[in-house]
């Protein structure tokens, strides 16, 4: 999958359409992994994984961006991640979202409480907020994986 960015504001975070025109595929190997002890897996190649297919479900809808800061470290969203989101995706109670909230681009767990609506972080160093009507607030996309480097 090759990051190709959008052009747009530049205090908004780095947007990236894949490039799913390009096929990159790897091995995939039917044998789970352990976490323990090795194993030869060359006897258990079953097939070629095309990432494109394997990330990307609504091609039109997918973009992909980089995480800057650490509100959502305890999702195991890092800085510098890399996240799929899916515009084409509702949101829903309890998702991971990329939302616009007064001109600026947050990743929060969108939370529905008692008819109210709350952009929760995954790190306890940040608060949650409440989004209300005088704020300017949309839900730009889902985040269905994240990209991360260990």
């Amino acid at each position: 999958m090759t990051l190709k960015k959008k052009p747009g504001n530049t205090k908004n975070p780095e947007i990236f359409r894949p490039e799913v025109d390009k096929l990159k595929e790897l091995d995939l190997y039917s044998y789970q992994i352990p976490a323990g002890f090795p194993s030869p897996a060359e006897d258990f190649l079953e097939k070629r994984l095309d990432l494109n297919d394997y990330l990307i479900k609504n091609q039109t809808a997918t973009f992909l961006v980089k995480v800057t800061g650490n509100s959502m470290i305890n999702a195991g969203i890092s800085d510098g991640d890399i996240l799929v989101i899916d515009r084409s995706l509702e949101p829903a109670d309890g998702k991971i979202i990329l939302g616009v909230l007064n001109g600026e681009f947050t990743v929060k767990r969108v939370k529905k409480k008692d008819r109210k609506l709350f952009l929760i972080p995954e790190n306890e160093k940040f608060k949650p907020i409440e989004v209300t009507e005088e704020m300017d607030f949309q839900a730009w996309g889902v985040v269905t994986y994240s990209i991360h480097k260990t």
